[in-house]
């Protein structure tokens, strides 16, 4: 993971690095760190990740199983190679990316995550190793 590639207002661009075909990077402490430039207090944060062969989700962090478990059902619902027509022969991946979403909002109090206490904000390459990007937008309490 990369720190900033672009600033805007209230709007930041980070660059991830995936590692394989199936990654699930951990980005929560990326988000934290980044709420101070998007002068966020109180209100929440969108995480959007503009992939098509990529997720984004909240889910247990403590135990590095949960992520183990899921990639390993996630592999048996949606197999690599099951017939399908799409040409890049990655069906696999935009499947499991819509399973999961392309964005999650995070409420913000005090400048803090208000996150569940197992909670962490995963990124999801299902097409990987690959150079990503996700979009994080501040939304502000008036």
């Amino acid at each position: 993971m990369t720190g900033v590639a672009r600033k805007g207002i209230e709007m930041l661009e980070l660059e991830l690095q995936s590692s394989c075909r199936s990654d699930f990077l951990d980005i929560t402490a990326m988000v934290q760190a980044e709420l101070g430039g998007l002068g966020i207090v109180h209100g929440a944060v969108i995480v959007f990740n503009p992939h098509t062969t990529a997720a984004v989700t909240i889910n247990e962090g403590a135990d590095p199983d949960v992520v183990s478990d899921m990639t390993t059902a996630l592999d048996k619902l949606i197999p690599w190679r099951d017939g399908y027509n799409h040409a890049e022969g990655n069906s696999a991946a935009h499947i499991k990316a819509s399973f999961f979403g392309s964005s999650v909002t995070i409420l913000v109090e005090n400048s803090c995550l208000r996150l569940g206490t197992w909670q962490k904000i995963w990124f999801c390459d299902f097409d990987g190793p690959r150079s990503r990007k996700i979009w994080i937008q501040a939304v502000n309490q008036a």
